[in-house]
């Protein structure tokens, strides 16, 4: 019988784990998806890059060599033109705590507010993007091993003053994307992931992972 075919993600945000799994099951994939609840001594890896690429990368090789399973990573951020671009890379700990959504988004919005006082205008520009960098990686002793493959998409909209809505996490309740009048935080699933930075970037890499996997 054939051993079903394993693919690991590398995180452990329980917010993306539901998000990639939902993306990963639409495909109709016949393959075992692990997560955190397979390896709970799944090490938290820092991340020390300079960009999302670098950052997926160095999450999923080193859950790939822990796991010694092919390992799925993303890497994604808030990226707001008022700010120069941040959070950015920064995004998950903006607040100086990782991982406090709430505070995140506070910490952005404080600083809008301030830029706004500041403002000769009154009130600056809200654009923003949410980014995300997904790398799939191959571990040694496995078929295509050491073979690396990043892809990113980005998602172009504008942020509210205050979060509407709860289906979601990070800073969904404060990004509306152009074109619709919903939060990210306010749309169902299914919609979300279709427009989504991460549901972009999976949809650029699934070919690859049923090839390879």
């Amino acid at each position: 019988m054939e051993k079903k075919k394993q693919l690991v993600l590398a995180t452990q945000n329980l917010g993306k784990i539901k998000e990639f799994e939902r993306l990963l099951k639409s495909a109709n994939l016949e393959i075992e998806v692990l997560g955190l609840k397979d390896f709970p001594d799944m090490p938290d890896v820092e991340e020390t890059g300079s960009t999302f690429a670098e950052n997926s990368l160095l999450k999923a090789r080193a859950i790939a060599q822990f796991t010694g399973l092919p390992a799925l990573a993303d890497d994604s951020g808030l990226c707001v033109d008022a700010l120069g671009g941040d959070p950015g890379i920064y995004s998950a700990r903006w607040s100086g705590v990782h991982g406090d959504d709430q505070a995140n988004t506070a910490k952005v919005l404080a600083q809008l507010r301030e830029l706004d006082a500041a403002s000769q205008l009154g009130r600056v520009d809200r654009s923003a993007r949410f980014v995300c960098s997904v790398a799939l990686v191959f571990p040694a002793n496995r078929p295509h091993q050491g073979r690396e493959i990043v892809h990113e998409a980005d998602i172009a909209g504008e942020i509210i003053d205050e979060p509407i809505g709860t289906n979601g996490f990070g800073y969904d309740p404060i990004f509306r994307p152009n074109g619709y009048e919903l939060t990210t935080a306010q749309m169902d699933s299914q919609t979300k992931d279709r427009i989504s930075h991460r549901g972009q970037a999976l949809a650029k890499i699934l070919p690859q992972i049923q090839e390879l996997i």
